[in-house]
């Protein structure tokens, strides 16, 4: 199945346009400390290049190595990408946006959906990743760590923006309104929160291998 041609197709579709995506979020990204590498979002975006690389080889018979863990983790990220940033954004846009508007419908519409959900079909219904839930969770919680520590130690200590009522640098504005402790119990929800979908994806995906028996 995943040798074949439109199996192949719809893998390059994926790589390039997320090739094509950050190449053009380091172009027009400002470079102050971290670029645009302060964000979830690029972080998704770089594990979802990796993910639709390492797919393709597989088409291939390159590789054989499925590297499922990191798959079924990066799925996840780019899920709680997808939550956070709509949830964030319909509640108050500026909490994620300068200025509270979209950069563009076509640029938000692929890091925030569009990416997200090709990224979750060739997982799903594909690739079929979604086996070993114990590995999976400790690539998910070790990738979710060291964001935190890049953004908390280096992000927010060598840039002075975005600038909120408690502090500054935080990548995203409404972190910068919330103390350390409040920005752990944010952090340690959202870790619970992700290891909920990861569960929804491990049992949505046993569903869909009885359907494909």
């Amino acid at each position: 199945m995943e040798q074949s041609l439109p199996i192949r197709l719809f893998r390059w579709i994926v790589f390039l346009l997320a090739a094509g995506y950050l190449i053009h979020n380091c172009l027009v990204s400002s470079w102050n400390f971290g670029g645009p590498f302060r964000y979830l979002t690029i972080w998704a975006l770089v594990l979802s290049l990796f993910v639709a690389l390492r797919v393709l080889l597989i088409s291939y018979d390159i590789t054989d190595r499925r590297g499922d863990p990191w798959v079924s983790a990066t799925a996840v990220v780019n899920a709680m990408v997808v939550f956070l940033y709509w949830r964030l954004y319909f509640a108050d846009p500026t909490s994620v946006t300068r200025d509270g508007e979209l950069a563009s419908w076509w640029l938000e519409g692929y890091l925030h959906a569009g990416g997200p959900l090709l990224m979750w079909i060739d997982a799903v219904f594909i690739n079929r990743v979604f086996r070993k839930i114990g590995s999976a969770a400790v690539v998910l919680v070790g990738i979710v760590l060291v964001y935190i520590a890049w953004i908390e130690l280096f992000v927010k200590r060598f840039n002075d923006s975005p600038v909120g009522k408690v502090t500054t640098g935080l990548p995203y504005p409404f972190l910068n309104n919330l103390d350390f402790s409040g920005r752990a119990i944010f952090y340690t929800t959202n870790v619970v929160v992700a290891m909920v979908v990861l569960g929804i994806f491990f049992a949505l995906s046993l569903i869909v291998r009885r359907f494909q028996r």
